[in-house]
Formats: C-alpha cells, sequence, structure tokens
C-alpha cells in the first residue's frame, strides 16, 4: 500500500475531511505506524521525519509514557520550533517533569472544581447575552455571534482582561492558530519562501502582542492584586517569572478558547446533521448532555495533533523506536479507531463506554482546561437550544487550513 498520504504536507490539510479520515483509515489497517518526511520550511529548515501514530492503542500508550515519550525540546508542533519562536510559544505543553510539574502546580489553582463552580453564574450570564444576539439576528455567522464568545470572554475575564481588549485577543489567537491560512498569514500551500517568511512574521507579532498584554496585566496585579487568575499567579509563594506568565498567557487564550469554539461549532452541525440526537438531547437535556459533549469532542477532536520525542530506544506494540525520533499523535484518528469504536463515524450522544482522547491521552499533559471546557459547553448548548431549539446551520462550513486545530472559521445559522 502506499505511503504517499502527505500528512507532513499543507495540501493534505486543505482536503475534504471525509478523504482525510479515510486516509487515516488506510493507515490503521497497517502493520505498523508510518513514516513520513518532513517538508523544507523556509527560514525555518527541515526536519528530520516523523512516526504517524493513528491507532488509539499507540496514542494512550505514547501519552501515558511521558518518560519515553517526552514533549521535549517541543509538542506543539511537528517542527522544532527555532528560539525566536520559541520565545512565545514554548509554553509548559512543551515540558517535561519536573519543570512541567511545577509550573502545572501553580496553574492548576485556577481550575480546581470548587474555583470553576463559582463561575457559573459569569458563564450563566454572558450565554444569556450571547444567545439574546443570536436570536435577535436570527441568522449569521454561528462562530462570530455564538461560538467564538463564550470562551474568549471566559478565559479573558479569569485573567482580568477588560471586555474592550477581548476582540484584540479573539483576533491574535487567529493568526496564531491559522498560520497556515490564506487568510489570516497570507501563507500558500506551496510554502513560497517569502509567503511563508511574511506568515511568520505576523505569527511572531501575534505572539508578542500577547506576550505584552499578559506582562502588563502582571505588572498591574504585583502593584495592585485583584481576585482574577493573573494576581493568582504572579503572587504568592510559588509564583510565575514574568516570561513563564506570557508563555502560558498565551497558551491560556489560545488553546483555552480555540478549541471550545470549535468544539461548539462542531456541535451545532453535527446536531444539524442528525436531527434525531438533536431530538433525544432536547428530551431530556440533563441526562444526554454529559455523553453529548463526549462525542462531539470525540468525533471533532478541536486539537488534532501533538508530538512527541523519544527520549531512548523503546519498543511499542511490536515496533522499534530510537532515540531521538519523532512521533506524532493523531488525536483525529484515534478517536474513529474501529478496535476501540463500535460504528466509529456514527454520531451517537449514548454511546457508551466512550473512550475520547480530545482532551489528550492519559498522563501528565491531560488538558488541564477540560472540565472547564466542559462547563462552557453544557451552559451554551442549554442557553441555545432552550430558547432557539430550532437553531441549525443554513449552509457549509468554512474551515481552517491547519494541520494542528480541526477549525472552523465560518459557520452560517438559522434560528429556525
Amino acid at each position: 500500500m502506499s505511503v504517499d498520504l502527505g500528512l507532513s504536507e499543507l495540501p493534505f490539510w486543505t482536503l475534504p475531511q471525509a478523504r482525510r479520515l479515510d486516509a487515516f483509515r488506510r493507515l490503521r489497517q497497517l502493520d505498523k505506524p508510518v513514516y513520513f518526511e518532513e517538508p523544507k520550511i523556509p527560514w525555518v529548515g527541515k526536519g528530520p521525519g516523523f512516526h504517524a501514530l493513528v491507532r488509539h492503542a499507540d496514542v494512550v500508550e505514547a501519552s501515558r509514557n511521558a518518560e519515553v515519550f517526552s514533549s521535549e525540546p517541543c509538542a506543539n508542533s511537528v517542527m522544532d520550533l527555532p528560539n525566536w519562536l520559541a520565545v512565545y510559544f514554548g509554553s509548559m505543553i512543551n515540558m517535561d517533569n519536573p519543570r512541567h510539574a511545577r509550573l502545572r502546580r501553580i496553574v492548576s489553582r485556577a481550575f480546581t472544581p470548587r474555583i470553576i463552580g463559582k463561575m457559573e453564574e459569569d458563564l450563566a450570564k454572558a450565554a444569556v447575552e450571547i444567545v439574546d444576539r443570536a436570536a435577535a439576528a436570527g441568522s449569521g455567522d454561528f462562530v462570530d455571534v455564538v461560538a467564538a464568545r463564550l470562551p474568549v470572554r471566559v478565559i479573558c475575564d479569569m485573567m482580568g482582561i477588560p471586555a474592550i481588549w477581548h476582540d484584540y485577543v479573539l483576533h491574535r489567537t487567529n493568526i496564531i492558530l491559522g498560520y497556515t491560512d490564506a487568510e489570516y498569514t497570507g501563507v500558500d500551500t506551496a510554502l513560497s519562501r517569502w509567503k511563508v517568511a511574511s506568515a511568520l512574521t505576523k505569527l511572531v507579532r501575534a505572539g508578542h502582542q500577547l506576550n505584552r498584554l499578559g506582562a502588563r496585566m502582571a505588572e498591574q496585579r504585583r502593584a495592585e492584586p485583584t481576585e482574577d487568575l493573573t494576581s493568582l499567579l504572579v503572587n504568592g509563594e510559588e509564583s510565575l517569572t514574568p516570561q513563564e506568565l506570557g508563555s502560558f498567557f498565551i497558551l491560556l487564550v489560545v488553546a483555552g478558547s480555540e478549541t471550545t469554539r470549535n468544539a461548539i461549532s462542531h456541535g451545532l452541525k453535527l446536531f444539524t446533521d442528525h436531527p434525531e440526537q438533536r431530538e433525544l438531547l432536547l428530551g431530556d437535556f440533563d441526562k444526554h448532555i454529559a455523553g453529548a459533549l463526549e462525542e462531539i469532542v470525540r468525533l471533532s477532536s478541536p486539537v488534532m495533533q501533538f508530538r512527541r520525542t523519544l527520549t531512548r530506544d523503546h519498543e511499542m506494540n511490536g515496533m522499534h523506536y530510537r532515540k531521538g525520533e519523532k512521533v506524532v499523535m493523531y488525536y483525529i484518528s484515534a478517536n474513529r479507531d474501529e478496535a476501540v469504536f463500535d460504528d466509529p463515524d456514527r454520531f451517537d450522544i449514548t454511546r457508551d463506554p466512550n473512550p475520547q482522547i480530545g482532551y489528550g491521552g492519559p498522563g501528565p499533559h491531560y488538558c488541564l482546561g477540560a472540565h472547564l471546557a466542559r462547563r462552557e459547553m453544557t451552559v451554551m448548548f442549554r442557553e441555545l437550544f432552550t430558547r432557539m431549539p430550532g437553531i441549525k446551520t443554513a449552509g457549509k462550513p468554512d474551515y481552517l487550513i491547519s494541520n494542528f486545530i480541526n477549525g472552523i472559521k465560518r459557520l452560517p445559522y438559522s434560528a429556525s
């Protein structure tokens, strides 16, 4: 079987989703992971290539075994980030213990069920205001009017960022996660030298601007502490350094807003395409919403992949990996593995068990904000389907061109 499926090439990620999912299905049928060459990227260079982990069992084992499958030097990019990029995007997801454990211990204070429980009133108020606008408009772009609004508002409110800055933050997160999409950065699929240079310049600028916003917030909170997350992170016995705070701020506003926003968008499309599942949910929302969220995340896999690097030679599921080699864990494939999920392409909000790994596999890097994401989606879908039970998509999604985020840039909706 040909292995020329192009996972490392940007044109592959412009294909219709059905064709990409079929490519992953064929890769799962092979005896062992396929090794892909990396393209040469102007101004960055050419990496050595990677093994594509596409089966659920392989992704789970690699996630769990962090001592062998390292997040250093880089987890959020197949290529090694040069220093001029790592200064902004070298957050704790690109670290192993003990550095990772220290940072996670500090920032986890903000993600306890007790703290998130205190946010319920603010979440509900924000959802009401967002749905007010959506209902009044009657139709429009669901991403802009609804899906993108709640997550960025929640994250900014957590950090103490005034509402006047919310659109500023959202625009820059779009650039950071859309750096391979021509709409945001001008890059082309051929990776033309000067277009890549322009895209990287915009990426660095967006990272620098968010970093500076976080730094200014930190300076203010050191001088005048409040009860927001920024104060919590920069004051106290254990606190983040300015560099750590800047990188974490970018991680939080990017990952914390984009992933939930895309899950909400995919959710509306799934419920539109499967009206029987919508009817089931509306028949008993409290009974089915938890299962619905897991199924939405499974099928959408908002974060499609993460990378690991071998710290030593290792044998896994009959495959020998060498020290220094890269593996890329494709959650979007593992979440449709026929060996784990019966009829994996079916949307079934009653699926049980549902060991989806859309928030990452088991291990130290499991998504810190998973509980918050579930609360946001629960509040948003409750408000939407209570007040706009007939809301549905009114056209095809406009998908983000990305090998990292399964993003929807625009999604037309109609209130009835």
